[in-house]
């Protein structure tokens, strides 16, 4: 795929990028060499080869889902340098 000037220069409006018309012809066959790679990998079979979102095979690892048993609000609340009623105070921040 070849792209003329015109095409790059509404590529280029499209991208909000400022080209100098001296720059369109070499700008359009750099973007023409780009295209024409991807379309030759588009040629590229690839029947029986898994999607990967990764090119290292690993497992993300996971601890367990368990319930703990919780429930210490006491212990909590040692920390906080200020409490109310089993809450802890936040200075205010915000005029």
């Amino acid at each position: 795929m070849s792209l003329d000037k015109d095409t790059v220069r509404n590529i280029a409006n499209l991208a909000r990028l400022e080209v100098r018309e001296d720059e369109l012809d070499h700008l359009a066959g750099e973007l023409s060499n780009i295209l024409q790679f991807v379309e030759q990998l588009a040629e590229v079979n690839t029947d029986g080869v898994a999607p990967m979102t990764s090119v290292c095979q690993m497992e993300l690892p996971r601890r367990a889902d368990e319930v703990t048993d919780g429930n210490y609000p006491e212990k909590v609340l040692a920390n906080a340098p200020e409490r109310i009623d089993g809450f802890f105070v936040v200075p205010k921040v915000v005029e």
